[in-house]
């Protein structure tokens, strides 16, 4: 089955009005070394804020860290 185009219609609405808009009004709360991930619904339910992701986080690298360190046990 062929895909039909839909003529873009690249014009504003006119309910959208950036005429007191501010460029960059918020771009200062990040530093240059912050990173913007988008956590999917089900995963966000379970953080209740950026700490509580970051600890996860740092958790998951440790715990991940000292089991590839760990010997490997051989069977005789």
């Amino acid at each position: 089955m062929k895909k039909v185009n839909k003529p873009r219609n690249d014009e504003m609405l006119a309910e959208y009005d950036f005429r007191g808009g501010v460029r960059g009004k918020y771009a200062g709360r990040f530093s240059g070394d912050t990173v913007m991930i988008a956590l999917e619904p089900d995963v966000a339910e379970s953080f209740p804020d950026a700490k509580s992701v970051n600890e996860a986080l740092r958790l998951l690298i440790r715990v991940s860290a000292s089991s590839r360190k760990a010997p490997v046990k051989k069977s005789k």
